[in-house]
């Protein structure tokens, strides 16, 4: 049943720039949208959390390299130099450094370890414990900075497949374990920094997950009972769609924690902010905890100001995104013009928390601001809100078809991102659920994003979650390239309801650069009559709708010239919805587009299907969630996308208000600074 509002019936248009003045009645209706359906449950987003002692790590670092030589730090080792660079971060509340044995110092020879590079490090490890925080040491360095640093002995064997190599590596790391696994500042093991960077040439991914296995035997072989983990950057098929030989599915057997690495370059502001949050939610569907391992931004790639709003945004939208840990790329700015790798990768002089001369930036400032957070809300006890939404990961990400073409897994990154972000400003943050492991029941509703190809079994599962009283949305695409262009899901017209009208080879060309769906009925909240403009794009094959006749569909909205663009079909006690328009796809080859319609339409949906939804701001520029601690607590994270102040009444469901995080104060009208990020204590039911 369509829980619509009793609101005006006068057609009204609704595009990019009204969308951002959208009714605050609509906000206050979904907030509390949704009866539970009977075999209908909350999605549950309880994050895994790597435990040492009586509870969960408090992980918040930076990757560190001293000032005085970078990867060249442990010849000209400075004790001084290293505890004023270790106190500085201490003072703004960070816990604990990822640090790195730059493996052509500290293994001059096969079967050699200098002992003046051991010593060295052990007193790191002093002058850590001296300042109360940890550090997580990394054996094969290897890849740093823009660079390759091969021993001289390894002339140019294999590090994967040459079984002399391998156990050079294990020997290495086993040495290294016996001399500090003991000690009270090491929190755990990295094999390496970017080893897909450092190896070359991509190997199989059974014997990747066979090397990685060997080192990890030998870790625990020397002592090593610390989490351990591979320092890959997760950036594998299951993330990105480009098969590099680390799979997280096989990481996950081995490692106590995943890492993603992240450094987006894009062409929308909102969608930045929210890569690396992606990134930790599909990392995520592993099971194992999420820990933010490298991030960051050079001063030359961004102003001061820049680069503190990327950090506060990405900081607490990982947080909300499952992550348990975050590690700054890099403590300190370096004044090394003369030395590689920085004479010709000189941004890399500039990733500091603070400057050459140790003076802290604002990302450190923020890095201190977010630490003063998570301890308040007591954030390693937290978890994100369950929820009513899921986001569909079609298995041509993470799985290669034959005779599929590659480019498809980009496309499904693409999309599935501008979906995420669509509904993280609609309010209604979604699991992820991978079609190739099976698509979790319990969701109320289901995004599936501009949809090429679906396994033929999907058809069946989406039908019976439609059965079981779930909304399942599905966005056609004929797919960006020429191979088999076209909707692969198998049975469509009777899935839908409709009967398709596509011709041999042909694609049906969007002609308008803006799209426009008039809605023939009151949907969502939404009433008859009303207007969703789309910015249009893509290329010469994904530029396309799909003309579809309803048969047993109703038509909810129809495009600028009357045809069906999106229609629903009853499907027991939910039901299918399929737009004919690849509306993910088009927002996310278009620069500087979020937020779009795409937003009030997911608002439909949701209200449609009966999401329950704890916490929404009346402005889609303001993305709100809601963290759960295990006694109860609930805190409220509102983040503002918007270059202006902003005065934001959110609707809490229940008899709940806002307050202060010490709850002495209670918030109805929450004012936020342009990109601004507030947190509060949620008081009441």
């Amino acid at each position: 049943m369509d829980a619509s509002l009793d609101a005006s019936r006068d057609a009204s248009r609704i595009d990019h720039e009204t969308l951002n003045r959208y009714s605050p009645s609509i906000a206050a209706a979904i907030a509390v949208a949704g009866v539970p359906q009977e075999g209908i449950g909350l999605v549950h987003r309880k994050t895994a959390k790597i435990v040492a002692g009586d509870g969960p790590v408090r992980w918040l670092g930076a990757n560190f390299w001293s000032r005085t030589g970078g990867p060249l730090m442990w010849r000209s080792y400075d004790p001084a130099v290293i505890r004023q660079e270790l106190s500085v971060l201490a003072a703004h509340g960070l816990t604990m450094t990822r640090s790195f044995f730059y493996w052509p110092d500290f293994m001059p020879g096969p079967y050699e370890i200098d002992e003046t590079m051991t010593a060295r490090f052990a007193d790191f490890l002093d002058r850590h414990a001296d300042q109360g925080m940890t550090t997580i040491p990394t054996f094969i360095v290897g890849h740093m900075s823009g660079e390759n640093w091969d021993p001289s002995w390894r002339a140019g064997r294999d590090l994967y497949s040459d079984v002399w190599m391998v156990g050079r590596q294990a020997w290495f790391a086993g040495q290294m374990v016996r001399r500090y696994a003991s000690h009270p500042a090491v929190a755990g093991w990295l094999v390496s920094n970017e080893m897909p960077l450092y190896s070359g040439a991509s190997a199989s991914h059974e014997i990747v997950a066979t090397w990685a296995q060997l080192i990890k035997d030998a870790v625990r072989a020397a002592g090593g009972r610390q989490p351990f983990s591979l320092g890959d950057g997760a950036w594998g098929i299951e993330v990105t769609g480009n098969d590099n030989g680390f799979r997280l599915a096989e990481a996950a057997e081995l490692a106590d924690f995943l890492g993603p690495h992240v450094y987006p370059v894009g062409d929308d502001p909102v969608r930045q902010r929210y890569v690396a949050a992606l990134q930790c939610e599909l990392a995520g569907t592993f099971g194992k905890p999420v820990i933010m391992e490298e991030f960051g931004v050079s001063s030359d790639f961004a102003s001061d100001e820049h680069a503190a709003r990327y950090y506060r945004h990405l900081l607490h939208n990982t947080l909300l995104a499952g992550a348990t840990g975050w590690i700054a790329w890099n403590n300190t700015d370096f004044a090394l013009t003369g030395q590689d790798p920085y004479r010709h990768h000189a941004f890399e002089l500039n990733f500091g928390l603070t400057d050459a001369h140790g003076v802290p930036k604002g990302t450190l400032r923020e890095m201190q601001a977010f630490a003063g957070t998570i301890d308040a809300i007591d954030a390693g006890r937290c978890d994100p809100a369950d929820t009513d939404t899921a986001l569909i990961v079609s298995s041509y990400l993470d799985t290669r078809y034959p005779f599929t073409s590659p480019e498809s897994a980009t496309a499904v990154s693409r999309a599935l991102h501008q979906s995420y972000v669509s509904a993280r400003l609609a309010d209604i943050p979604p699991r992820l659920t991978r079609e190739s492991t099976g698509i979790e029941s319990g969701a109320k509703l289901y995004l599936a994003p501009s949809v090429k190809q679906i396994l033929a079994t999907t058809a069946g599962t989406l039908e019976e979650l439609a059965g079981q009283g779930a909304c399942v949305y599905v966005s056609y695409s004929a797919g960006d390239v020429a191979w088999h262009r076209g909707p692969s899901y198998g049975r469509m017209n009777d899935l839908f309801g409709v009967r398709h009208q596509l011709d041999v080879g042909l694609a049906d060309r969007i002609g308008e650069d803006t799209i426009e769906l008039t809605l023939t009925r009151d949907f969502g909240g939404l009433t008859r009559g009303t207007t969703l403009a789309f910015r249009t794009g893509g290329s010469e094959h994904s530029r396309a709708y799909l003309p579809v006749a309803p048969v047993t569909a109703e038509v909810i909205a129809t495009d600028g010239h009357g045809r069906p663009a999106l229609l629903r079909r009853q499907a027991g006690r939910g039901s299918l919805i399929l737009c004919a328009y690849p509306l993910e796809h088009m927002a996310a080859v278009t620069p500087r587009v979020n937020p779009d319609a795409t937003v009030m339409l997911y608002n439909a949906l949701a209200t449609h299907a009966g999401v329950r939804r704890p916490l929404s701001a009346d402005d889609p520029r303001v993305a709100c969630d809601v963290l759960v601690r295990d006694d109860g607590a609930r805190f409220a994270v509102l983040a503002s996308h918007a270059d202006e102040p902003l005065a934001v009444k959110p609707a809490v469901a229940g008899n709940a208000r806002l307050a202060t995080l010490d709850g002495s104060e209670m918030v109805d009208t929450v004012t936020m600074e342009p990109f601004g990020i507030s947190v509060f204590l949620i008081a009441g039911r």
